[in-house]
């Protein structure tokens, strides 16, 4: 039998679920949204899995883990644990947050393209006026997805919807997902959906001629600060940047050069370089950026803790069963690889 220590929100049918299973015996942590605290020793000593947002900072007492299933996408929290040394196998919650990023996506791109904040100006000011830029349209610019995950191909498909041209790059070229969590009717299960695809080595030829450019890609030690002054430089100067990643993929200071000096035409980001962003931050007062607070893909979603724990009910059952984990890290990646 396999000790599961549950310390998110609970949901009283899965619960139910999870504890009609033999080979599981199920404890519920009183969870709080305290990202960093301990749990009690009696009853994470003798766990063999784990399904939280962030590891208990007493996760050394945890003597018998051997799964980690994580709700975010996002992953940095196991830094440091030396889970591949401990040799711990760990999951993300990959899928979870697809659709409402994507959705927020979509809006970035109709906001700036419109000048929504210009128009809420003039509404504020009583003015009544009707420039071109309010009246623009994104059916038929080009979208450049960096990174074509689970995020990404949801995102391409509703720029595909909307008649717009999708370009990709990622360290892999498209192609059929496999172990991945997925909501059905979501996404690019296949990978066929960019209308081009491009290597690393061609970030050059991806960067022009784009009127949008997302970073969907997950935070390492290796891509911090990808995204610098010869990226932003290459961009068309009517270009717009979308950061609903992670804020550290932008070098703070070359962002603040290339919107000060109108080098690209705005930006949306939902997340920053510090927690909270300070209300005095330069980001701040451009007139053409959108500051949304991390709320793209949130816990707070309606469908949030659905999906989680569709993800773990299933790997819960295909780690007693021997069968491969949906959204299993890679030692690369459990190493900041």
């Amino acid at each position: 039998m396999k000790k599961v220590v549950i310390d998110i929100w609970s949901n009283s049918q899965v619960l139910k679920k999870l504890k009609s299973n033999p080979e599981l015996s199920i404890e519920c942590t009183d969870f709080t949204e305290e990202s960093k605290r301990p749990l009690q020793v009696d009853m994470i000593k003798d766990a063999n899995i784990l399904l939280c947002a962030f590891p208990p900072t007493n996760f050394s007492d945890m003597k018998r883990i051997e799964l980690i299933q994580v709700c975010s996408a996002g992953y940095t929290q196991l830094y440091g644990l030396n889970l591949v040394q401990k040799n711990v196998r760990a999951c993300n919650g990959r899928g979870v947050f697809d659709t409402p990023i994507a959705e927020w996506c979509i809006a970035m791109m109709i906001n700036l393209a419109r000048d929504l904040r210009g128009m809420i100006r003039n509404q504020e000011n009583g003015l009544f006026v009707a420039p071109a830029q309010f009246q623009n349209e994104i059916g038929g610019k080009t979208v450049g997805i960096w990174g074509y995950g689970g995020i990404g191909r949801q995102t391409a498909r509703l720029c595909k919807m909307l008649n717009m041209t999708v370009r990709v790059m990622d360290i892999v070229p498209p192609g059929p997902q496999k172990n991945v969590y997925i909501v059905p009717g979501t996404g690019d299960p296949q990978g066929t959906l960019p209308d081009k695809s491009y290597t690393i080595e061609q970030k050059e030829e991806f960067l022009t001629g784009l009127d949008f450019l997302i970073l969907t890609m997950p935070l390492t030690k290796q891509n911090e600060g990808i995204v610098g002054e010869k990226e932003l430089s290459t961009l068309p100067k009517h270009a717009f940047l979308l950061n609903p990643a992670r804020g550290p993929l932008v070098q703070e200071q070359a962002l603040l050069n290339a919107l000060r000096k109108n080098i690209i035409a705005g930006a949306a980001l939902d997340t920053h370089w510090y927690y909270p962003l300070p209300a005095d931050h330069a980001i701040r007062r451009f007139p053409n950026v959108i500051i949304t607070p991390h709320i793209s893909g949130s816990a707070l979603s309606p469908n949030f803790l659905t999906r989680v724990y569709d993800i773990f009910t299933q790997n819960c059952e295909r780690f007693i069963t021997n069968q491969p984990l949906l959204n299993e890290l890679s030692q690369a990646q459990l190493n900041g690889q």
